[in-house]
């Protein structure tokens, strides 16, 4: 899927654009499954948006946005685990992480037409930080995403300045970090977005009359481990390609109430 050139890229900016990892019905099997879980979260009331607050956006345009967001879709629905395990996707993520390859987490994100919200410029690191920081995100486009609907930012190369203060734990100041300032990443339904959980990300609303879904996939190395015990979610640890080296390491603690 990507050649020696396209590692080094990832390497020196923290990113990578790979097109076409998924086929259209591929794709529109995602599609529906993301409607599914929208449905069927919905029917239990346990449906939530997730905007972010922030002083940058004003109180009464806080109200008008939307961003649906949920955990663990591959608990939802089988299309997830197959995109999880999809062999165009561990051969990229064997040739920018390495043979050894665990799941860490997977969610779902819908940015509504005309009122979907907003990311503010962060990295995921706070969240989930490891030793190695090999950690990365998968973002699946079902969509086509531009400048228009709110596709993914980056900063390139910020990925080597490690660890950044965050404004409660959760995004950059946006003072010093604009959403607009971030390179657009354009892509079509079927393409993937790797970038690191250090790289410097975010997204701007969706002023459109399309819908935004991605379904993104958080992967990292076996052997790198968390240095906090945080974002501990079902299915953490799932090799999705090579071997667990650590025996004594293969999932991680909790407790069934």
């Amino acid at each position: 899927m990507i050649t020696q050139k396209d590692v080094e890229f990832y390497k020196d900016n923290g990113y990578l654009l790979v097109k076409g990892v998924f086929n259209q019905q591929e794709v529109e099997e995602m599609r529906k499954a993301v409607e599914g879980i929208i449905a069927r979260a919905a029917q239990s009331k346990a449906d939530y948006n997730s905007a972010w607050q922030g002083d940058f956006i004003p109180a009464e345009e806080l109200k008008k946005l939307v961003l649906k967001g949920f955990h663990d879709v591959h608990y939802h629905d089988a299309s997830f685990m197959r995109a999880v395990i999809h062999p165009h996707m561990t051969a990229v993520l064997t040739q920018i992480i390495g043979p050894n390859v665990q799941l860490h987490h997977s969610k779902m994100l819908v940015k509504p037409p005309e009122n979907g919200a907003a990311f503010p410029m962060h990295q995921d690191y706070p969240y989930f930080p490891h030793e190695k920081h090999t950690m990365l995100a998968a973002s699946v486009h079902l969509d086509h995403a531009d400048e228009e609907n709110g596709c993914l930012r980056v900063i390139p190369g910020s990925h080597r300045v490690g660890s950044l203060p965050h404004v409660g734990s959760y995004y950059l100041n946006h003072k010093e970090y604009p959403i607009k300032e971030g390179t657009p990443c354009v892509a079509e339904a079927g393409d993937v977005l790797f970038f690191n959980y250090l790289t410097i990300h975010g997204s701007e609303t969706n002023r459109s009359s399309r819908t935004r879904r991605n379904v993104l996939f958080q992967y990292r190395e076996a052997s790198d481990f968390p240095v906090e015990n945080t974002h501990f979610d079902w299915g953490m640890g799932l090799m999705v390609s090579g071997e667990n080296p650590n025996f004594t390491k293969v999932k991680p603690e909790f407790k069934i109430i």
